[in-house]
């Protein structure tokens, strides 16, 4: 049984695109030349959202910070 209820659909990274800052997203074109890809924004309440990437082999995440920054330890787990 397919667990992976999520498809990849162009218009909900378009979507999710437009939710960045201009430095998220000067920072995601870049990533992206690299395989890097946007899979989905954490909404903590109250705080700036999270743009959660993955590399290529989808075997490490990171996040772009509001800054623009990447930050590869951002202190939670990404479940499998």
């Amino acid at each position: 049984m397919d667990k992976e209820r999520r498809r990849d659909d162009p218009g909900e990274r378009a979507k999710l695109r437009a939710e960045l800052n201009e430095e998220q997203r000067i920072a995601l074109s870049d990533l992206e030349r690299f395989g890097w890809e946007l899979k989905f924004i954490r909404h903590p309440m109250f705080q700036d959202i999270v743009p959660v990437i993955f590399d290529p082999d989808r075997k490490s995440f990171a996040v772009i910070r509001a800054d623009g920054t990447l930050d590869e330890n951002p202190g939670f787990e990404i479940r499998s």
